[in-house]
């Protein structure tokens, strides 16, 4: 008697320090998003993620015997040299695709564990008193984390074809498709509901129709709302972990998996408003997308003033203020360092030097934050288009460096537009624009043609951004 009752207490003890070792953990989550909210505090939070996640990550291998130590260590390794490889080697520009194939491998991970613990439930604890079937709850748990994770991985591998170019970026738009999808949908929440018979049949179904729907939700959204879609993928995956979390009865995973599916629902309405978009109609397959000439529209064949490296350097140092506003082509030329030098040697001149980010700039959000604090642009320096819009007019030169559709006119104009009613940054208001394009043939990722071009105020500075920007800093000297 006294032995079991010794036993009961060690497991009693056990099972608090699991439960505060796992609070720590969501603690350190939280403690995480809140400081990715600034990037002065950025690397804190990202440590303070890496340490609750290690913590999380210990206390579920000292505390379940899900294989031995020396199979995880093996698995740890395969997979941390995987991830250490690629981030040593993936370009700036290819983050978007990048978190678009960790999705995917998240999603991927919930439904493995759903098939696991339908094949195996004794495994993990998710049978009835009688040990004969899957707890009715567990069940419908299952059938969530697995639809979830499924939508997530295929919805993900579609968003990577779009953002790496392997498909094209225009919406492909099938007959009929709002009846498909929303019959779809239906049909895996009523055969989640059904599952509770666990007839093995619903349950590849719930998962057959997942994967499908996936496909056919992202297929018809645009390049233009990728952003949108990245990180409504996001959303996704935290909540395809906290339903496995729940089959698992983990507690770490359901922390994180609904912290990373709540900020990421957050962010996606923040993205859609900045693009003027209907959050609703994003994730139901770009339901009420506006039918303008997106996709492969020709350059207009317009006059327009061309310039060259000197002429922007005498125009920038006679500048009292410089808004620069930097874009996607910044990223693929890999221009950040070379433009903070030039930002450091108008600042000696005495000029008033200013970053305006559009939320959606690059094809992720935050990424021209990051570029720009790679290249140890002053966190002061940089603006979001809502605090710096109205500076525009009284600035002397905006300096567009790759940015195209965040600075379109035509959004306010244009109402055949594909991105008409999307905010942008009025760049149109400065005194002198000096935009920096390879060319004047293309169009930006939304497929339209900027008008920005062809304005009076406008001098175009055609040749690759780096290498531009790399002259008019000698000129500049």
């Amino acid at each position: 008697m006294a032995s079991a009752v010794r036993t009961d207490l060690l497991f009693s003890i056990s099972d608090s320090w699991i439960a505060l070792a796992y609070l720590i953990a969501g603690a350190c989550f939280i403690l995480a998003l809140r400081g990715l909210s600034s990037p002065v505090t950025s690397q804190r939070g990202n440590r303070l993620g890496m340490i609750g996640m290690g913590i999380a990550v210990v206390t579920t291998l000292i505390t379940h015997g899900i294989a031995s130590i020396g199979e995880i260590l093996i698995a740890i390794a395969i997979g941390g040299g995987i991830g250490l490889v690629t981030a040593r080697r993936i370009q700036m520009t290819a983050m978007p695709q990048l978190v678009a194939a960790f999705h995917s491998l998240v999603g991927m991970a919930a439904v493995l564990v759903g098939v696991a613990a339908y094949l195996n439930p004794a495994s993990f604890h998710i049978l009835d008193a009688a040990g004969a079937d899957i707890l009715q709850t567990s069940r419908i748990e299952m059938g969530l984390g697995v639809a979830i994770g499924a939508i997530t991985f295929s919805g993900s591998v579609i968003a990577f074809l779009k953002l790496n170019g392997n498909m094209s970026g225009k919406p492909i738009l099938l007959p009929g498709r709002h009846v498909i999808n929303l019959s779809a949908l239906v049909a895996i929440l009523v055969l989640i509901a059904l599952f509770h018979w666990s007839t093995p049949a619903l349950f590849w179904a719930i998962l057959g129709l997942s994967f499908a729907i996936g496909f056919l939700l992202i297929i018809p959204i645009g390049g233009a709302d990728m952003p949108v879609v990245v990180s409504m993928l996001n959303s996704y995956s935290g909540w395809a972990a906290a339903a496995m979390g729940f089959t698992l009865h983990n507690s770490a995973m359901i922390i994180t998996g609904a912290l990373v599916g709540s900020s990421g629902a957050i962010l996606s309405y923040i993205m859609c408003r900045a693009m003027n978009r209907s959050f609703i109609s994003v994730i139901a397959g770009g339901f009420g997308a506006i039918a303008g000439p997106a996709g492969g529209a020709e350059a207009i064949d317009r006059p327009y003033k061309r310039g060259s490296a000197e002429d922007a350097a005498f125009l920038l140092s006679q500048a009292d203020q410089v808004i620069i506003v930097p874009g996607y082509g910044m990223a693929v030329a890999q221009a950040q360092h070379v433009l903070r030098e030039m930002g450091d040697q108008l600042k000696k001149k005495g000029v008033r030097v200013k970053y305006a980010i559009h939320p959606v700039a690059g094809r992720m959000p935050g990424h021209m934050n990051v570029l720009l604090a790679e290249a140890n642009v002053p966190y002061d320096e940089v603006f979001e288009l809502e605090d710096i819009n109205s500076e525009f007019a009284q600035t002397d030169v905006a300096f567009v460096i790759g940015a195209n559709d965040v600075t379109n006119p035509a959004a306010k104009t244009d109402k055949t537009s594909p991105i008409y009613g999307m905010p942008v940054l009025d760049v149109e208001k400065a005194r002198t624009v000096l935009f920096i394009k390879r060319s004047m043939g293309g169009a930006g990722y939304a497929g339209v043609d900027n008008e920005l071009f062809y304005r009076d105020n406008t001098m175009m500075l055609l040749a690759d951004a780096k290498k531009m920007v790399e002259e008019i800093v000698k000129a500049l000297g």
